[in-house]
């Protein structure tokens, strides 16, 4: 599988704000990738600039092999569609669609052929002489994604398109995108700041932060698999422990935390580093005695419902707090009582903090 998207060394600058820094990305052809990351990571500037819409300051990128910096948005075969929709609202969703087309001055008769087809694809028939005030958030959505399909891009470029839709709406149209995405087999490069939907809907995802692609990788990846303590923080919940290796046997690790010590395996660390250990809420236990490996305790403070999970809140001597996940049913430890949490050494992430680097460079001042 070739790569249809390519971005090489692309920096944009605004004045003192280095917005995106060195980035370097490949999309494969026919896959949903989510650019994910929070408000000015620097991630909507990207697709901006994939889409032609800006400029990067440096770098190349290149659709199909070729170079688009010098083409207008016009020129490149990539779509977008954004949050707002941008209907004409004078206009019935049938000329909507076929705007496009109209354009282009292809022949009346193919028009109306593709807009038919493609109102049948985004479950829209018998819409044609409607206005776009006269229909819901979820089929006006429907209306700008099919007039950018309809185009046949080799990318569909999309900018927080489920934004503006309801909680309900929002998850079916997530569903309903990916399946349009398998269907065409279109490659997409989707933004969003909502990590549930990227887990939900992504081929792969990127997740950005302060301008820099932090990690990419495949869902699963992403989430068991984090890189850095951004990444651990920002893709579902997870229990953080900062602290220092006191102990290494082989890929066991024995962490001294400000709570007490930790255990977990990790490979390429050594004595006395300053790591970052994530774990996540379901793959923690308790005990009522301490485990081998583990001292920190805590006591039982609160229980969180969440429908069919229940959350078990734990509060450290120190103040913090951890995260304990069950589903309904399963057995959870007495509110007040004071536990022992432990884990499997294996479920632990052990990550190299980026705060370990500053402290050794100072060192190396200091020494020198």
């Amino acid at each position: 599988m070739g790569y249809i998207v390519e971005l090489d060394g692309v920096n944009k600058i605004y004045g003192t704000n280095h917005v995106v820094k060195d980035l370097e990305l490949k999309v494969e052809e026919g896959e949903f990738l989510t650019l994910l990351g929070s408000s000015g990571c620097g991630k909507t500037t990207t697709l901006r600039m994939i889409a032609g819409f800006e400029e990067p300051s440096s770098g190349s990128i290149k659709v199909e092999g070729e170079s688009i910096e010098e083409k207008q948005p016009f020129e490149r075969n990539v779509n977008t569609v954004f949050q707002s929709y941008a209907l004409f609202p004078h206009k019935t969703i049938f000329d909507n669609i076929a705007y496009g087309l109209k354009m282009k001055k292809v022949p009346k008769n193919e028009i109306k052929e593709r807009v038919t087809e493609m109102m049948k694809l985004v479950q829209l028939e018998g819409f044609e002489k409607r206005y776009p005030s006269q229909l819901s958030g979820g089929q006006k959505q429907r209306v700008a994604i099919a007039r950018a399909l309809i185009n046949k891009p080799r990318v569909l470029l999309l900018d927080e398109p489920l934004g503006a839709l309801d909680l309900k709406l929002r998850k079916q149209m997530q569903l309903e995108l990916k399946r349009l995405q398998k269907r065409l087999n279109i490659t997409f490069i989707y933004v969003t700041h909502d990590q549930e939907e990227a887990l939900t809907m992504s081929d792969r995802i990127a997740i950005m932060h302060d301008g820099i692609l932090d990690q990419l990788g495949t869902p699963s990846e992403i989430y068991e698999s984090p890189k850095t303590k951004f990444v651990a923080t920002f893709i579902g919940e997870t229990n953080i422990f900062d602290g220092t290796i006191s102990y290494i046997q082989d890929n066991n690790v024995q962490v001294m935390v400000e709570n007490g010590f930790i255990s977990g395996v990790g490979e390429r660390f050594k004595f006395g580093e300053y790591i970052t250990v994530s774990v996540r809420p379901e793959k923690m236990k308790f005990a009522e005695e301490p485990v081998d490996g583990f001292g920190i305790i805590g006591i039982v403070k609160d229980y969180v419902y969440v429908g069919s999970v229940i959350k078990c809140i734990v509060t450290l001597p120190n103040g913090n707090e951890l995260k304990i996940e069950r589903l309904a049913g399963e057995e959870l430890p007495v509110l007040g009582s004071r536990i022992y949490p432990y884990w499997n050494k294996e479920d632990a992430v052990l990550i190299h903090n980026h705060e370990n680097a500053i402290f050794e460079a100072l060192e190396n001042i200091v020494l020198a």
